[in-house]
């Protein structure tokens, strides 16, 4: 019976790693968001003469690179989902809990290493994706050295680990790969960027955990004419993270109390 900690942690390992589904989720969020960020950074430099005034005066390069992360997130939400969704999906959950009765340490042990998994991935994608879009942005291009663009780059993967393991922490609530994916989803793709674009409800949205997160990634307050936050970038990462651990109290509460 696997119950130590070690054990527990390389049963997780072997279970995501043969899972298809969960490795191409990840090489989805790479392809994705480089993919998507290189073509605005290439459009933009085509187009940056024709931005109005105040656009050009906050413009931030280092954002725009990660523009791709809008739907590169959408896979690491559903690598999020996935990892623990499938337990459910395929009855795999009662094995796993009679092999490993501390529910705790099953929980936490999956979420280390799928954790770890995302936030390599994401710092890879984020590394890429800035190099890349600098490259495409011709004159306007900025440098790893200048300041805040390192925090930045190395939030911008912070922000996709975070936002993966979130995703773990809602699935394991709802106990339902297509019940998480049909309430993340939408709410990642669509509700969080209209309620941010609504009079009076955006100052509720600013608070929401990608909008909050992804304060981390800009380098010029404000940019492109974004509308003001009352958090700076850490303080927005500090948003997101009190969304993550609520999520995996709530799901390491719901795995404590409830049948499998």
């Amino acid at each position: 019976m696997a119950s130590s900690v070690p054990a527990v942690l390389n049963s997780e390992w072997t279970k995501i790693r043969t899972v298809s589904s969960t490795t191409w989720t990840l090489i989805s969020a790479f392809v994705v968001t480089v993919a998507m960020s290189a073509a605005l950074c290439a459009l933009m430099n085509a187009q940056f003469d024709d931005l109005p005034a105040p656009e050009r005066a906050t413009f931030d390069p280092t954002f725009l690179s990660f523009s791709g992360m809008i739907l590169g997130q959408l896979a690491m939400v559903v690598f999020g989902v996935l990892v623990v969704g499938t337990e459910y999906s395929s009855g795999m959950i009662r094995t796993s809990l009679a092999a490993v009765p501390q529910r705790g340490s099953f929980l936490f042990s999956k979420i280390a290493v799928a954790g770890v998994l995302a936030l390599v991935v994401g710092l890879a994608t984020s590394f890429v994706t800035f190099f890349l879009g600098q490259a495409l942005l011709g004159d306007h291009r900025t440098d790893i050295g200048a300041d805040n663009v390192l925090r930045a780059v190395f939030g911008g993967g912070l922000y996709m680990g975070l936002i993966a393991i979130f995703s773990m922490g809602v699935a394991t609530m709802l106990r339902s790969s297509m019940l998480s994916l049909g309430i993340l989803m939408p709410f990642f793709f669509l509700v969080s960027q209209i309620l941010s674009a609504v009079p009076g409800a955006k100052n509720v949205a600013r608070y929401f955990p990608d909008r909050a997160g992804s304060k981390i990634m800009q380098v010029v307050p404000d940019a492109m004419r974004s509308d003001p936050a009352p958090y700076g970038p850490w303080g927005g990462l500090g948003i997101l993270v009190a969304w993550v651990v609520a999520a995996l109290i709530g799901g390491y509460l719901v795995l404590k109390k409830r049948d499998a």
